[in-house]
């Protein structure tokens, strides 16, 4: 074979881009925008877009919604990777689409693909283009964009969420390809749903995984075991700083608070398997055992932090473990937020009565002068009565002093409920109370 023979010939298109529906009705998924009666299916209705932003995971259609959308209405269509186009790549592009409206009367629809990775000037400049009317923006990411994008741009937009494909819409993507090369994949029912679970609803991805399979082309169906052999599995989908990373720890937190310790593991096996550190796992644990079991057994945080330090030194995979344990005491030990409240009530009241001085009687008085002022005058040592305990106010007077405003209130849980009786108890034989 010649150079010249060996450049002329193409590359295969890759078997996603072959399937890629070149008309709504092939689109899989997604009817909730699509349908008559979803946003972008009225906007095909009235044949005029405005801009928006899709944002959803990977290989759920976002560009070829994208395409479709500025085909059927009649306008011109660019596209543009975040990834790969600079401040004077999109200038150009710009003017392109300027060029196209004055001599065509033509309007641009602008795909941006990864919108979330231009940088805070350059979504800026796409301002003054969409306001004008010069493009109408069809951004697409996978990340928040309330977290990624300038506000201003996000006030030009609207923003629709695409969903993650279904298992039945991935066994209809993974149909099409059979329909396209003539003939079934060559793997058992068993590796056909691990297939399907791999792709973990990307349909891109999916077909990426087809294309391996045909190009084998085995005298024998393969089933899971073999398929594990031959495909390596896809790392979980996990933004360690973004939105899934904040949606995941919600819902640790959550399923502890709820005491559901089955819960609350899977989502921390979850937050592991995507690569997440540790520490951030167990930091939300300490957290979920001061606020939401607190002193209904103050031996959570105890827990917690061992289990924290035993993590450190051993490291994985055995410091899984201490997790686990960890967990399993924090989700099942019964749940207190009194002392959190207690907190919140305390910082409202100290923001709201300022700089109130303190009762001299529990002041020090290491000098003569603050003697003479009264200082420490009429202080009571508690540990000189009966059970340590004086009967004395440390509240200001300005503040009610002994019958001041409660802000610990005991419930009656676990430990608490002690606690709650000792209270009572002290409340009973301090003046005022």
């Amino acid at each position: 074979m010649t150079r010249s023979t060996l450049f002329d010939q193409q590359a295969p298109r890759p078997l996603a881009e072959v399937l890629r529906p070149d008309r709504f009705a092939d689109i899989v998924g997604q009817q909730h925008l699509l349908g008559a009666d979803g946003p972008l299916g009225r906007m095909i209705e009235a044949r005029r877009l405005s801009s928006f932003i899709l944002w959803g995971p990977p290989g759920v259609g976002k560009t070829t919604i994208a395409r479709l959308m500025a085909n059927e209405v009649g306008y011109e269509f660019i596209q543009l990777s975040a990834v790969s186009t600079g401040i004077a790549d999109l200038r150009k592009a710009l003017a392109q689409a300027t060029q196209t409206r004055e001599s065509a009367g033509r309007p641009t629809a602008a795909f941006i693909d990864e919108l979330h990775r231009f940088s805070r000037p350059v979504q800026d400049a796409l301002l003054p283009a969409i306001e004008d009317g010069t493009i109408v923006l069809i951004g697409a990411t996978t990340e928040n964009p309330s977290f990624s994008l300038v506000s201003a741009l996000l006030s030009r937009s609207k923003v629709y969420t695409l969903h993650r494909l279904t298992a039945e819409d991935l066994e209809m993507v993974m149909h099409r390809a059979e329909a396209h090369i003539g003939r079934p994949l060559a793997v058992t029912e068993e590796a056909r749903a691990s297939l399907i679970a791999m792709a973990d609803g990307d349909a891109r991805y999916l077909l990426g995984l087809c294309e391996e399979i045909m190009a084998v082309d085995p005298a024998e169906p393969i089933d899971a075991v073999a398929l594990a052999r031959l495909v390596q599995q896809r790392a979980p989908l996990y933004d360690k700083g973004q939105e899934e990373h904040y949606n995941l720890l919600s819902c640790f937190h959550k399923s502890l608070r709820g005491s559901d310790p089955d819960a609350a593991l899977y989502w921390a096996a979850r937050m592991l398997n995507g690569g997440e550190d540790a520490g951030v796992i167990f930091r939300r644990l300490c957290c979920a055992a001061s606020e939401d079991v607190g002193m209904a057994d103050p031996q959570a945080l105890v827990q917690a932090m061992t289990a924290w330090q035993a993590f450190e030194r051993v490291g994985l995979p055995e410091g899984r473990l201490f997790l686990a344990q960890a967990i399993n005491y924090v989700a099942t030990a019964p749940k207190s937020n009194a002392s959190y409240m207690a907190f919140n009530k305390a910082a409202a009241l100290a923001k709201a009565t300022g700089s109130i001085p303190p009762p001299k009687h529990i002041l020090n008085a290491p000098t003569k002068l603050m003697k003479e002022l009264g200082y420490n005058e009429g202080y009571q040592y508690d540990h000189d009565h009966p059970d340590a305990f004086s009967g004395q106010t440390f509240f200001p007077d300005e503040l009610g002093g002994a019958a001041h405003e409660v802000l610990y209130e005991p419930n009656e849980r676990g430990f608490e409920r002690d606690v709650k009786k000792r209270i009572d108890f002290w409340n009973k034989r301090r003046t005022g109370r």
